[in-house]
C-alpha cells in the first residue's frame, strides 16, 4: 500500500493504523518517489530477527571456510582499528 507523504502530514500518524490494519506495510510516497516504508512493531521485529539469523549464519559459515582472523597482538588490534577508522 501506498500512500502520499502530503497525506500524512493532513491525517497524522494515525493514518498508520487504519493503512496497517489493511496491509503490512506502507510506502510513503515523496514527490513521486518511493522513499520509506513504515510497519507495525511487531513485524519490525520479526523481520530484524531474520536479518540478525541471517548474519548469524553468514558467520557461522565463514568461520568454516577460514574466513577470519584473529587479532592476537597489540599490533594486530592496532592495524585493524586504523583500517576500520579508515572504512569510516
Amino acid at each position: 500500500m501506498t500512500v502520499m507523504a502530503n497525506e500524512i502530514k493532513i491525517k497524522g500518524v494515525s493514518l498508520f493504523d487504519s493503512l496497517l490494519s489493511k496491509a503490512q506495510e506502507v510506502i510513503i510516497n515523496v514527490r513521486g518517489k518511493n522513499r520509506f516504508v513504515v510497519v507495525d512493531i511487531e513485524r519490525y521485529k520479526y523481520l530484524r530477527g531474520l536479518e540478525l539469523d541471517r548474519a548469524y549464519i553468514d558467520a557461522v559459515q565463514n568461520i568454516n571456510d577460514g574466513k577470519y582472523q584473529t587479532l592476537d597482538t597489540p599490533q594486530k588490534l592496532d592495524s585493524y582499528l586504523n583500517d576500520l577508522g579508515n572504512e569510516l
